[in-house]
């Protein structure tokens, strides 16, 4: 297999060969909410179910090769996170305490963490949650918040609309001794803005018994995911947005699966949702994860680990320049440009931002733009709030008054 990055740049022959769908007449740029899979991923899943199809934790040929595979794909999962997971590939039945539990996606795995929660907090507690977010990470905090009637604090960056950014700074006023839990993302699948993890979550931790659950979904697919050097409590992305990004657009390693990382001290705060012989002491996997974690999907997970090579810090740093280069062209022309207004970071420096970038047209429906493209090219965008209405309507001003207004003025997200 050749190597996906030589002398420090992407070997893009190389990356394409293991993408089959990069075949086709199209140019994948609707990638934050999900794009192809690699050859390897795509050949693991077949074999899973020709010959390892059977219920895990069995002790018989066949349901040990099974077990084996689906606790590889949890090893390989916290790998990918920097998770501890010790000896978890020689556990045949059970998953180590510090593994990550594996779901349908990342809107389900909070919303099982805020059922859990809602057995756990106490009556005062309070809850912050960023207003900038992807609504997987608010509805779940809000439902809570409803339920328990429990305290929701609004986390709300003052700056220009192009420019909302999270930082320990604006949310230090919100904080106060029952602040429980605090929610925002790491990036913004609309902004593209990286947020400092590292710096919120020293701040949240200034109160006693406080949690930072972290959405990493726009941001896992572009930089490499530390969760012990971040000092996040939770932290989730979905492996089917992990992609690299190449000027035929992006690729996704993984398959329509999520993750949920949960340091072992704010596991101690989770009740469990499952069956009743599991006892409170149980992993997250048994806590959360309701057997809703797809065998032949989480055997994976390996393969895409092995795609990043021995080095994956140099591949991470390539991805990083790659993408640089890439945005730059593209932020030049919009922002050169006085009819566009960029809702984001508008350098292309990519120790501030990653390649998801939106903007509107004055005076024209994102739709209609989007439809022409599609009409005009094989280039494949969307227009929509993408899942983050909230901002998208309160915070960049992009609702419609009314609902037959027919020319709309919505944002739409092109991730190079």
């Amino acid at each position: 297999m050749a190597d996906v990055v030589v002398d420090g740049y992407l070997n893009l022959d190389a990356v394409r060969s293991h993408f089959p769908a990069l075949k086709q007449n199209q140019v994948f740029l609707d990638n934050a909410g999900g794009s192809q899979i690699l050859s390897d991923a795509i050949n693991s899943i077949r074999t899973y179910l020709e010959e390892t199809n059977v219920q895990l934790g069995a002790s018989y040929n066949v349901g040990q090769k099974a077990t084996e595979k689906y606790n590889e794909g949890l090893k390989a999962a916290a790998d990918f996170m920097n998770a501890s997971v010790d000896e978890i590939a020689r556990l045949p039945q059970k998953p180590s305490a510090d593994s990550p539990v594996i779901g349908p996606s990342t809107t389900q795995l909070f919303s099982n963490l805020s059922q859990a929660f809602a057995l756990s907090f106490p009556d005062d507690a309070e809850i912050i949650c960023s207003s900038i977010d992807h609504e997987a990470n608010i509805s779940a905090w809000v439902r809570l918040a409803h339920i328990r009637n429990l305290t929701l604090k609004w986390w709300t960056p003052t700056s220009e609309p192009g420019d909302l950014k999270l930082t320990a700074e604006n949310l230090r006023p919100l904080m106060s001794a029952k602040t429980k839990l605090v929610t925002c993302t790491h990036t913004s699948n609309i902004l593209g803005t990286i947020h400092d993890i590292k710096g919120i979550a020293e701040e949240v931790h200034k109160t006693p018994g406080a949690m930072l659950c972290v959405d990493g979904v726009a941001y896992a697919p572009h930089r490499e995911v530390d969760v012990k050097a971040v000092d996040v409590d939770f932290y989730s992305f979905s492996w089917y947005k992990v992609r690299w990004i190449f000027n035929k657009g992006f690729l996704v390693y993984g398959p329509h699966i999520a993750v949920l990382y949960g340091s072992q001290t704010a596991q101690q705060n989770v009740a469990s949702l499952g069956h009743y012989f599991h006892t409170p002491t149980d992993t997250l996997v048994t806590k959360l994860g309701l057997a809703a974690a797809s065998y032949e999907l989480v055997g994976t997970l390996p393969s895409i680990l092995s795609y990043f090579g021995p080095d994956r810090k140099k591949t991470w740093s390539a991805i990083a320049a790659h993408e640089q280069r890439l945005q730059q062209i593209l932020l030049d022309y919009l922002n050169a440009r006085d009819n566009v207004v960029v809702y984001s970071e508008r350098s292309a420096d990519s120790k501030l931002r990653l390649p998801v970038i939106s903007f509107s047209v004055k005076g024209k429906s994102s739709r209609d733009v989007v439809e022409k493209v599609d009409a005009t090219s094989d280039f494949g965008i969307r227009w929509g709030h993408f899942y983050s209405k909230r901002m998208v309507d309160d915070l960049l001003g992009l609702q419609q008054d009314g609902v037959i207004r027919n020319e709309r003025s919505e944002t739409w997200c092109l991730c190079l």
